[in-house]
């Protein structure tokens, strides 16, 4: 088993690509803590993950607050004694609409969860990490960092700053065996998918499908095999790298 003997902390682990990350490194052998600002959705996830045989527990965390983190990492080291990854993945989005009919809060909002929460993951996991001499982030960008789309424009900000603060996270870390990498998803068959689309119908799916040369979005399965990978000892000299899982989008 690729992470038998680890534990990772997923955060946004109830649902969507989360709940696909933690699926898959539970299938091999990883401990895991399921972070989730819904605290029913992330027990209803501890349950159905149980049936793996690994160790699971849940804990309700808003990612935006340093207090949650420090509780996450806190209940994580009670019930484990230790944190050998870090999965980045909770994230929200604004509608899909012209750049200034976003307000303000929705502003604020969006670059809380989204890159706020990397500086407090950072805060409160870099010291366990180097206490125990490494550790791993894999942080949950965006293609929309990369090659945005319109009416997307303050989501795009937020994952393009994923993407560059985690590529200096891990020149900085590297000394202290800390590796950061990411992963570029193109849009998937998630929760926010509508939010993405601005509505989710048949002709705006058939929108962003001609846009990814594959011809279809992305699944949580595809995320989480690529997460299984930079977690894992086989990408141990591996760091600073965005790896897109987008079915050529950005070509």
């Amino acid at each position: 088993m690729r992470l038998k003997g680890k534990v990772a902390i997923i955060t946004g682990g109830a649902q969507g690509f989360g709940l696909g990350i933690a699926e898959r490194f539970a299938q091999e052998g990883c401990s895991l803590v399921i972070a989730d600002v819904q605290g029913e959705a992330a027990e209803k996830a501890v349950a159905a993950l149980l049936a793996h045989g690994v160790s699971v527990v849940a804990q309700q965390a808003d990612v935006s607050k340093s207090a949650d983190w420090y509780e996450l990492v806190n209940a994580t080291l009670v019930a484990f004694g230790r944190l050998d990854i870090v999965v980045n993945n909770a994230g929200v989005s604004h509608k899909n609409r012209p750049m200034l009919e976003v307000d303000e809060a929705e502003f604020d909002r969006v670059y809380a969860t989204n890159v706020k929460s990397i500086y407090l993951s950072a805060k409160h996991c870099v010291p366990v990490f180097r206490s125990q001499g490494g550790g791993c982030f894999v942080q949950i960008a965006s293609t929309a960092g990369v090659r945005p789309r319109p009416g997307l424009t303050w989501y795009n900000g937020s994952k393009g700053a994923v993407i560059l603060t985690s590529k200096s996270m891990a020149v900085e870390l590297a000394k202290d065996n800390i590796r950061v990498n990411c992963i570029n998803p193109v849009a998937g068959e998630t929760p926010l998918l509508a939010t993405f689309m601005g509505e989710d119908t048949p002709e705006k799916r058939a929108l962003f499908k001609a846009s990814i040369p594959l011809g279809r979005l992305s699944t949580p399965k595809d995320i989480a095999n690529a997460a299984l990978f930079l977690a894992s000892d086989e990408a141990e000299f591996i760091t600073g790298a965005c790896l897109e899982v987008d079915g050529g989008r950005c070509v």
